[in-house]
């Protein structure tokens, strides 16, 4: 009974060890309307903000800064004001340049194999071979695929949010492109958004 009662304790100091550790790892950006880059198309806004600097890839991604390894993530916000649902379904999303080179948005699934596990010699077991040793890719950590813009529906009155992944550096005058938001109801599309990532 007592062994019963200490492994009952273990387990709930480890419970709450781990909810703060999730707790420090919550993201939550703010409504649509306080990002100084936003655009609204019948009803819908859509504001977009590039997390190119280490400091505010942090509030986002903890350790990792997927900027060190090409990788620019947009945060994208949609706030429905309309009173039908949005099916995002079809939803492309590019990186426009100033010199107009379009970048399309990397899924992210494909985001976390593109570093690659980095693989250093290293001279071991007094063999005079070279032993590989593989390194872990950091861009396989959690937050790529759990921060990722994943909605495929926003109900009336709603918002949805989440990061868009581009294999560039971010540069002044570039924009994101977002087509193929529709109507749920009817199928009918929303005006295409254009938002600077221009800091204001």
């Amino acid at each position: 009974m007592r062994a019963l009662s200490i492994c009952l304790i273990l387990f709930m100091a480890a419970a709450v060890a781990l909810a703060d550790k999730k707790d420090e790892t919550k993201f939550s950006p703010g409504p649509v309307s306080s990002y100084p880059n936003h655009q609204t198309n019948d009803k819908v806004t859509l504001a977009a903000a590039a997390y190119d600097s280490e400091e505010l890839a942090h509030t986002a991604f903890g350790k990792l800064d997927p900027n060190k390894y090409g990788v620019l993530p947009v945060l994208v916000i949609i706030q429905n004001d309309t009173d039908q649902a949005l099916k995002l379904e079809h939803v492309e999303v590019e990186y426009t340049g100033a010199d107009n080179r379009h970048v399309e948005a990397t899924p992210a699934e494909e985001v976390q194999t593109l570093g690659g596990p980095r693989k250093q010699p290293s001279m071991g077991n007094g063999s005079p071979l070279p032993k590989l040793m593989k390194h872990k890719n950091p861009l396989s950590a959690w937050e790529i695929e759990g921060r990722a813009f994943a909605a495929r529906m926003i109900p009336p009155h709603e918002s949805a949010n989440g990061f868009f992944y581009f294999q560039t550096e971010h540069r002044r005058g570039a924009k994101i492109y977002l087509t193929g938001i529709k109507v749920a109801a009817t199928g009918q599309d929303i005006l295409f958004f254009e938002v600077g990532l221009d800091k204001k």
